[in-house]
């Protein structure tokens, strides 16, 4: 891998799981949050997941997009030379997560850190394969997956949705798809694939009635945050489990291509979410305003 852009993405707190491959592991804030007794990530409140007890990975940082809300570093991208075999990344979850947390053990920290909560935490049961990049590049990904069931892991698949056949073979506990336009010139736009892939993602809403499912749609201002019926139409052919209307996070490498002000409040963002429950049979039942974040369900 190229030596400046790992030495950059462990200076965010990435942990590889090998020195040729780029796939690595980085808890999120709500794992460090819920440790302290804080608040739980709104997928505890949707979907009863702890978050102490979750893991952000990913087996690859490629990706096939450069979407202008992504909080990833594109001038840091990584080449990956060798794909790091699933088995090793199963072995080694325990331990680089057991690292990656080691300032909150409860024995350098003991007023703030919940021991019992750090003993639970040091047996990971929800592998959250989000972290960055696009996973479905990876080409191990189903057997990845099937491991980390088999293991007793909760699992979830984040994925742009641009590589149907791959999401098609993976069968983890619940899968995401990404639908961040209501249209493709504003795909096109927003997400700046490397080639069109609007009609591979229609191929990937397809195959969301067919299992646990969730689509999940970050808004910014003033770019993707129209058309409430195109969405619509498309959430209700998909037949999803679950829709998650979320607003844009004015964080990190984002903050060079957006502006703040195209960070919606969470009361947008609800709104949009009620427009768009006029032109479908998905109702919002739940929703985490410090995420800006609304769920919404088939009825």
């Amino acid at each position: 891998m190229q030596s400046e852009a790992c030495k950059a993405l462990r200076k965010q707190g990435y942990l590889f799981f090998s020195k040729e491959s780029s796939a690595a592991l980085k808890p999120c804030m709500w794992n460090k949050r819920s440790l302290r007794g804080g608040d739980m990530c709104y997928k505890n409140k949707f979907y009863g997941i702890s978050s102490h007890r979750c893991v952000q990975m990913t087996p690859t940082l490629k990706c096939n997009q450069n979407c202008l809300f992504c909080w990833r570093s594109m001038e840091h991208e990584v080449v990956e030379t060798v794909e790091c075999p699933p088995e090793l990344i199963v072995e080694k979850i325990p331990a680089l997560q057991k690292k990656a947390l080691a300032g909150y053990n409860p024995s350098a920290d003991t007023s703030t850190t919940d021991p019992a909560l750090w003993e639970e935490a040091l047996s990971p049961n929800m592998i959250a394969i989000s972290l960055s990049g696009e996973p479905t590049l990876y080409s191990r990904l189903p057997e990845l997956i099937d491991m980390l069931n088999g293991a007793g892991n909760t699992t979830f698949l984040v994925s742009n949705g641009t590589r149907p056949e791959m999401i098609g073979r993976c069968h983890p506990y619940q899968t995401y798809v990404s639908l961040d336009a209501p249209d493709r010139e504003t795909y096109l736009k927003v997400c700046r694939p490397e080639e069109d892939y609007w009609d591979n993602i229609q191929k990937s809403l397809s195959l969301l009635g067919e299992r646990r499912s969730a689509i999940r749609t970050t808004i910014v201002k003033g770019l993707n945050d129209f058309s409430p019926e195109n969405y619509a139409a498309m959430y209700e052919n998909s037949g999803a489990s679950f829709i998650e209307v979320k607003g844009y996070m004015y964080l990190g490498y984002s903050r060079f291509r957006l502006e703040r002000e195209n960070m919606p409040e969470h009361s947008e963002v609800r709104d949009f979410a009620l427009q768009i429950s006029k032109y479908c049979n998905y109702k919002i039942t739940d929703e985490s305003p410090i995420s800006r974040v609304v769920c919404m369900e088939r009825r």
